[in-house]
């Protein structure tokens, strides 16, 4: 049989509620709603690198305490090479920081790493692939960002996904384990055109926090990128 024809194997498929769209004052409640998901996600914004206010290292510390799954943290803030090593030792699975905001990238991945948590790397909508080129082997999650970040309920930008489709194939020239992650606008409506373009891992606040049974809406978005992945 010719290798092209070979049969790959499926890419595991994980969806990561962000508790932006939660009800703050029933937190634990909330993340007992959404014990079905891979990872709750956690956006941390400081009202400087993003115009809004969210989580700081205290509510952090209390939802990692409380979270039935690990927690998926996205820092939204400036300095992260001095900020994001402390969500880490929290005990955060994952620690996303922006490229835009850090100085020295690759020292602050090898640290997140050092520590124990898998180190991520977001960007922008406005920001190419080509920025990421001496990343690759030193995170272990891409996350491209499908909204410009800084508020929940925006509406998703299909414009990103060529960004994600040259990720997705660099990823497959280098035979990387790399997570290809989207957050912003990820809905029933939206999530196939996501998964067809390469994305694995899919961060979806309002369409199950919003939904009656957020259970069964985790359900159906894992299978509508199974059944479209890359």
């Amino acid at each position: 049989m010719p290798a092209r024809d070979v049969p790959q194997p499926a890419r595991e498929i994980r969806i990561n509620p962000s508790i932006l769209a939660a009800d703050f004052v029933n937190m634990q409640t909330e993340l007992a709603r959404i014990a079905a998901a891979d990872f709750a996600h956690v956006d941390v914004m400081d009202n400087h690198f993003v115009p809004n206010l969210t989580f700081g290292p205290q509510m952090v510390e209390r939802i990692q305490q409380t979270s039935p799954i690990p927690l998926d943290v996205h820092l939204m803030i400036e300095d992260p090479d001095r900020w994001a090593p402390g969500y880490a030792e929290l005990g955060a699975a994952s620690v996303t920081f922006h490229l835009e905001a850090a100085r020295d990238p690759i020292a602050l991945a090898r640290r997140l790493r050092d520590i124990g948590a898998r180190a991520g790397v977001a960007v922008k909508p406005g920001t190419p692939a080509s920025a990421l080129d001496e990343l690759w082997g030193e995170v272990d999650q891409i996350l491209v960002m499908t909204v410009e970040p800084g508020f929940g309920g925006q509406s998703f930008i299909p414009e990103t996904m060529p960004k994600l489709r040259l990720l997705a194939d660099e990823a497959a020239r280098r035979g990387s384990a790399v997570w290809l992650q989207v957050d912003g606008g990820i809905s029933a409506a939206t999530i196939a055109q996501a998964a067809e373009a390469g994305a694995d891992t899919f961060v979806a606040g309002s369409a199950v926090f919003g939904a009656d049974d957020p259970g069964a809406a985790i359900a159906a978005l894992r299978g509508q990128a199974a059944a479209h992945a890359h």
